[in-house]
């Protein structure tokens, strides 16, 4: 029973809680032309469902088809008609994640945004 409990113990201090994927994190995308432009993304996670939303310079689109499972997170956001896959991990202290963009794999790095 003390070995299962230090198992337990010790895989739940090693794998994030997906509750910290809770509110605004913020990063710089770069665009396959080379364009660069600051997103921020404001998560709110129930349960295994992901919903909020995605602002950048153009304007805020919301989440669709949010899911999560570990520490691993999946959604899309539409914007001009076009459907962006979103797949992300969480980790201590930050988030990874690759956008599809009509085929090619766009990758950055968020942080949580601190600013008030």
């Amino acid at each position: 029973m003390i070995i299962s409990f230090a198992v337990a113990s010790f895989f739940t201090l090693l794998m994030p809680s997906i509750a910290d994927l809770n509110g605004k994190w913020s990063g710089t995308i770069q665009t396959q032309d080379g364009d660069q432009f600051q997103a921020v993304y404001d998560f709110k996670v129930d349960g295994s469902r992901l919903s909020g939303t995605v602002s950048s310079p153009a304007g805020t689109v919301p989440i669709d088809s949010g899911r999560v499972e570990g520490n691993k997170f999946f959604f899309q956001v539409t914007v001009d008609g076009n459907d962006y896959l979103h797949k992300g991990t969480l980790y201590d202290d930050s988030c990874g994640v690759d956008i599809d963009v009509e085929g090619q794999t766009i990758h950055t790095t968020l942080l949580r945004d601190t600013a008030k």
